[in-house]
């Protein structure tokens, strides 16, 4: 449950578990009719086996050019602490992401599902400022809720992101009224879980692509009632362009410049692709401090 970091990339542990709605017995969903026991070894064996396939699978999926390059770049920034970083990198079944609950749309009886799953509260009494009205909740084993799927007119009850992609939310320490601006806001996580936080007196959330900044508005719609979405700008600027075009304007600016999101190319399935973004990727120092 280690959160891991890498150029701004957080890893975290997660397992997807999704029960099938039918009355057949879930063993032998799972392993296949000739493996279904009750509590035998055949069933074990079927999971092993499960678990085999999938990583011969996963296997198949990494992408070489990308891994050769991160052993030769990782183990020399990381030393040791690589082989444990490059574990979870390349292990999707061992990634962990949180639930943070919609205090928009709150529900009780989720709370109270999460508590009976063995979730327990994120950052509880480990941080200076923790507001009560961010309430997130991770597994002790590793787990993954199903994500929501948007529906125009219903708010979704939680969203699911990665731990540590709170940290810089909890560090900003924002407060009623204050003037804030997410400048590099798609997906929407972090200028969700700001909202968690407090009703900010403006709040700017800006994204330059127009792909993510069209992703970003349906997340804002999805977490967000119209009485305050009404009062948020979202905005298609450049962002080094936002501190001139509005001098002194915010009191605290949250900026999660691109990055170079190794745990995905690590995963592409076009080498020449992922070849030209290892080269892309050496650029992104000098954009992100043309965002600061």
């Amino acid at each position: 449950r280690t959160l891991a970091s890498s150029g701004g990339m957080m890893l975290t542990r997660v397992r997807a578990g999704i029960r099938p709605a039918t009355s057949e017995p879930i063993q032998t969903l799972l392993y296949g009719p000739g493996l279904a026991r009750k509590g035998g070894r055949e069933g074990e064996i079927g999971e092993l086996r499960l678990k085999a396939k999938s990583e011969r699978k996963l296997a198949k999926q990494i992408c070489k050019v990308v891994l050769d390059h991160f052993e030769k770049q990782y183990s020399r920034e990381l030393g040791d602490a690589w082989n444990t970083v490059r574990d979870i990198l390349t292990s999707p079944s061992c990634w962990q992401y949180a639930v943070l609950l919609n205090r928009f749309n709150y529900s009780f009886e989720l709370e109270k599902d999460l508590h009976l799953k063995g979730y327990h509260t994120l950052f509880q009494g480990s941080l200076p400022y923790s507001p009560k009205s961010m309430k997130c909740y991770l597994s002790r084993t590793p787990n993954r809720m199903p994500s929501e799927r948007h529906q125009v007119g219903n708010l979704k009850k939680y969203y699911l992101l990665n731990a540590a992609s709170l940290l810089p939310v909890l560090a900003l320490e924002l407060r009623d009224g204050e003037k804030v601006l997410d400048m590099c806001a798609a997906p929407g996580g972090k200028s969700i879980a700001l909202l968690q936080c407090a009703y900010p007196g403006y709040f700017h959330c800006n994204e330059y692509d127009s792909l993510r900044f069209r992703w970003l508005k349906q997340t804002l719609e999805s977490f967000i009632p119209y009485p305050l979405v009404n009062v948020i700008k979202v905005s298609e600027l450049d962002g080094r362009e936002v501190g001139d075009a509005q001098p002194e304007t915010f009191d605290k600016v949250l900026v999660d410049a691109p990055c170079s999101n190794d745990r995905s190319w690590l995963f592409s399935s076009d080498p020449q692709r992922a070849a030209c973004r290892i080269n892309q990727r050496r650029n992104l120092p000098v954009l992100q401090i043309e965002l600061l």
